[in-house]
């Protein structure tokens, strides 16, 4: 049952390329729109996606332990994984071994985890927040780490890069919404605004990566031997290691199942957007998320089975 459900997400995120690709390929819309789009998943869909996931939950004690723990946990891991790849391939003389140590770490956690973990576990509203957690950690790394893999410019690696990004901005509007339980007494059309506009982040993520596959010769897309092996490390390396972490946790199976299964999601859609954004490497990050896309609709039901 799992598996049917996880991979009728999956399908369903794949759905969603075919207006982007489809438009695309009309004429329509070109891949020099791809900037202004990824501008605004980034910094109008990503933070409301944040605000979005904390108006509805209760506050509980335990459960802000709980995300506490979840994004200090997936940020351990992911540092971990990434220096480990880093340091082994001798990245820090190419661009492209970068490239390889950030797409096989970042997933898309928010914009693809969340219908996933949410489908699996409909009972369970904090999911969500874990997802969100998980973006944070992943954020503080991809707005560092991640934007010195594309530039190679070592001044965007401060704290101040890790602070001021899109889903810490969110947090810090959803955070005192959750702590202070305001979220059902703001006016009705600002929590629909609010989960409007988070609700746009997985359409328009793979609507735009419609586009770049519309706007890419597919054999070179097919054929790129980098993005096989950054989808390996992506989905099944990594989602292995926070695995058989996940079975030496004390805590909830919400919290152990959110951990595999956000771990287990295709190379995160923010690297291309920052691509486009620094022109750098676009290429590269959008045959890597295409890629590991299109094969994680078996990868992550098969880890659905695994964990339920």
């Amino acid at each position: 049952m799992y598996f049917k459900i996880a991979l009728s997400v999956t399908l369903l995120a794949l759905f969603y390329m075919l207006p982007g690709f489809t438009v695309c390929k009309m004429g329509k819309a070109k891949p020099e729109h791809l900037s202004t789009l990824s501008g605004l998943l980034l910094y109008v869909g990503t933070p409301f996606m944040v605000i979005s996931s904390f108006l509805s939950l209760p506050f509980d004690k335990t459960g802000l332990l709980h995300m506490g723990l979840f994004f200090l946990l997936t940020f351990f891991l992911q540092a971990v994984f990434f220096l480990a790849i880093f340091f082994s391939t001798g990245a820090s003389r190419h661009a492209a071994r970068r490239m390889l140590a950030m797409g096989a770490t970042c997933g898309n956690v928010g914009f693809f985890g969340i219908p996933v973990v949410k489908a699996l576990l409909p009972g369970n509203p904090e999911v969500a927040c874990y997802a969100i957690c998980f973006t944070v950690s992943m954020n503080v790394l991809v707005f560092t780490l991640g934007v010195f893999c594309l530039t190679g410019d070592k001044k965007y690696v401060s704290l101040r890069s890790a602070l001021l990004n899109p889903s810490t901005f969110g947090l810090a509007v959803g955070l005192p919404i959750y702590l202070f339980g305001i979220g059902e007494r703001l006016p009705d059309f600002v929590q629909n605004g609010a989960h409007v506009l988070g609700g746009l982040t997985t359409p328009l993520c793979m609507f735009i990566l419609g586009i770049r596959l519309a706007s890419m010769p597919l054999r070179r897309v097919f054929l790129c031997k980098k993005a096989y092996l950054i989808s390996v490390f992506k989905l099944v390396l990594f989602p292995l290691l926070c695995y058989a972490v996940s079975l030496t946790l004390p805590l909830p199976f919400s919290f152990r199942a959110c951990l595999v299964m956000l771990s287990a999601t295709p190379c995160a859609a923010v690297i291309l957007s920052l691509a486009e954004i620094h022109h750098s490497e676009e290429e590269v990050s959008a045959c890597a998320i295409i890629i590991s896309v299109l094969c994680c609709v078996l990868t992550i039901p098969l880890f659905a089975a695994l964990v339920f």
